[in-house]
This record gives C-alpha cells, sequence and structure tokens, in this order.
C-alpha cells in the first residue's frame, strides 16, 4: 500500500488499526508485534507504513514522528497515539467501539 487513496479505500470499511512506524527506531520495532497482536486478538483490520517511504501518506495523515497508531472507524478517526503508545488506553479505546457495535 502506498497511495494515500487506497489507505483511505482500506479504512472507509469498519474497524482499522492504522500503524506508522520506521525500521531504525527502536520503540516501532518494539510496538509494532504488540500492535499486530491486539488486531489479531480484537479481530480489528491492521494497516501498516513506514512513514519515510511514504511522504504522501506521512502528509495527509498528520504523521509527525513515530511510532503512531490511529483506531478508526469507517473512515472516522477514533483515537490517535503517537511516540509513547499507552496499550492499555489504546485496548480500552478498541473495547469501547467494540461494545458499541454489538
Amino acid at each position: 500500500m502506498n497511495k494515500p487513496e487506497e489507505i483511505a479505500a482500506r479504512i472507509k470499511k469498519g474497524a482499522v488499526l492504522f500503524y506508522a512506524g520506521t525500521e531504525n527506531c527502536g520503540i516501532c520495532r518494539a510496538d509494532k508485534p504488540r500492535i499486530k497482536k491486539m488486531a489479531e486478538n480484537w479481530k480489528i483490520s491492521l494497516c501498516e507504513i513506514d512513514p519515510i517511504e511514504h511522504p504522501k501518506i506521512r502528509a495527509a495523515y498528520c504523521l509527525f514522528t513515530s511510532p503512531v497508531v490511529i483506531l478508526f472507524f469507517d473512515g472516522k478517526e477514533l483515537h490517535r497515539q503517537a511516540r509513547i503508545i499507552d496499550f492499555k488506553e489504546l485496548e480500552y479505546r478498541i473495547k469501547q467501539l467494540q461494545e458499541s457495535l454489538d
């Protein structure tokens, strides 16, 4: 996925965790598997990008640092975290979303 249009189309459908992290960032490398596992556990689609490789996406989603994780539902941003990811807060937000859909 390397075009803003492709990502926009993907995040328009249901719940999506959008994760932006770079390969040369220690925090990104540590957080990436946790984000993947969280998406898998909650059965949420995961969209990953390296913001350095995709400047148009970086600009479109205001990615000024990394890592960044954004929870989308039907194309709307519900929750965003950057740099230090609070996994308990992120899980709480996902749980809120799942409960509202039930």
